[in-house]
């Protein structure tokens, strides 16, 4: 009896500690951990959602990049820190293929993270340079149909949305043209603009300036509706791929075995500081729809996508090594 009595002590003193945690959290500042270059729609996402949450909270919430090996090097950081909720993880959608595509890749997206909630998605933009003899996607694919490995893709690095995107657009419309990666966005829009290269998939934020300033033209969005930047551009689904939506989704995580409490206290405050007046119209300035989510919806949304990416990583034959 003394035995059951201690364990119910020692369990309750536990749960009290854990809420406790939760209802105190933070008491110290709080490292994000963005691993990707500063500059990029991720890191401009994640310093938006910080200072609102500094702001909420009374804490400094401070942006770490850390690039390096397709995001793997500051995911292992984060991976391996204490589940208190002072090191968090911002991630886009390719965090979830990176395992598949790598093969030295030595964390699991499940067992080594606490899903806290998704932050929302960003469309993606095909874009070409304004000499690419179409007006939209569809008459792209006409030409490169007609012309059969004439035409070529840049793209921001192997692995990324980008090229994912653009290796599904490939396979699922049964076209061939040649996708050249490079060292990130900036350089491969370079290329496409100079007439280098003829077309290009990125993110948003990424593409509209240049397709403003007439240095690009847009062909279609990747998302399930036309946006409205851009109200006359068709989608891909609208363009003869039917069905085909691939938009790049932020998420935020922190280590495996973070409490539960704990884990919806910091999901509740994202929620809070994304649905603020200011986060929403800068935000939106990117073209990021926010959309955060309960850490039990993310989990099933994160297996969802995994076999989603597994199907098209093993149909388009992708490798990163």
């Amino acid at each position: 009896m003394r035995s059951i009595l201690r364990a119910l002590v020692a369990t309750s003193f536990g749960l009290a500690a854990t809420l406790a945690l939760g209802q105190s959290y933070p008491n110290k500042p709080v490292r994000i951990v963005v691993p990707y270059p500063a500059g990029g729609t991720v890191d401009a996402v994640t310093r938006v959602v910080a200072q609102r949450l500094s702001e909420n909270l009374g804490q400094q919430f401070i942006v770490d990049n850390r690039p390096g090996a397709s995001g793997t090097l500051g995911s292992k950081l984060v991976a391996t820190s204490a589940p208190d909720g002072y090191t968090l993880l911002v991630q886009a959608s390719t965090f979830v293929a990176t395992p598949m595509l790598m093969s030295a890749t030595t964390y699991d997206i499940e067992k080594d993270f606490t899903a806290i909630t998704q932050l929302g998605s960003v469309p993606m933009l095909v874009t070409a340079h304004p000499s690419v003899p179409a007006k939209d996607l569809k008459e792209f694919m006409a030409a490169i149909r007609k012309e059969p490995g004439k035409y070529t893709f840049g793209t921001s690095a192997v692995g990324s949305a980008s090229h994912l995107a653009e290796e599904a657009i490939k396979h699922d419309g049964k076209l061939q043209f040649e996708i050249i990666p490079y060292k990130g966005t900036a350089p491969a829009l370079t290329e496409v603009m100079g007439g280098h290269i003829n077309a290009m998939v990125d993110a948003l934020p990424s593409t509209l300036p240049h397709v403003k300033s007439g240095k690009l033209k847009p062909l279609a969005v990747t998302s399930a509706k036309r946006i409205a930047a851009l109200p006359n551009v068709p989608t891909v689904a609208e363009s003869g791929l039917t069905g085909f939506e691939m938009v790049s989704w932020y998420g935020l995580w922190g280590p495996a075995r973070m409490p539960a409490e704990l884990t919806q206290r910091i999901r509740n405050e994202v929620a809070k500081a994304l649905a603020s007046e200011k986060a929403v119209k800068v935000l939106g300035e990117y073209g990021f729809s926010a959309t955060t989510s309960q850490p039990a919806d993310f989990t099933a949304y994160i297996r969802q996508e995994k076999a989603r990416f597994s199907t098209l990583i093993r149909e388009a034959n992708i490798k990163l090594d």
